[in-house]
């Protein structure tokens, strides 16, 4: 089973893997990272598919998903 997992203090929270998720699995924190920012959390890691959409558009190589 894949496994999405965030460097939250790599993630600015720009949104864009949250955007690119098909099966919508990721959601903005109401916590904040080192750097004072929104940082992406996995709420749904169960349900992950594995596309790695998330990994390929994310700027900051701030998600990455493993393999199990």
């Amino acid at each position: 089973m894949p496994r999405p997992i965030v460097i939250k203090d790599l993630c600015k929270g720009c949104s864009i893997c949250i955007d690119m998720c098909p099966k919508k699995i990721l959601k903005l924190s109401s916590n904040v990272n080192k750097h004072g920012r929104h940082y992406v959390e996995v709420v749904k890691p169960e349900e992950c598919i594995g596309c790695k959409l998330c990994e390929k558009y994310c700027p900051d190589f701030a998600i990455y998903v493993e393999a199990s």
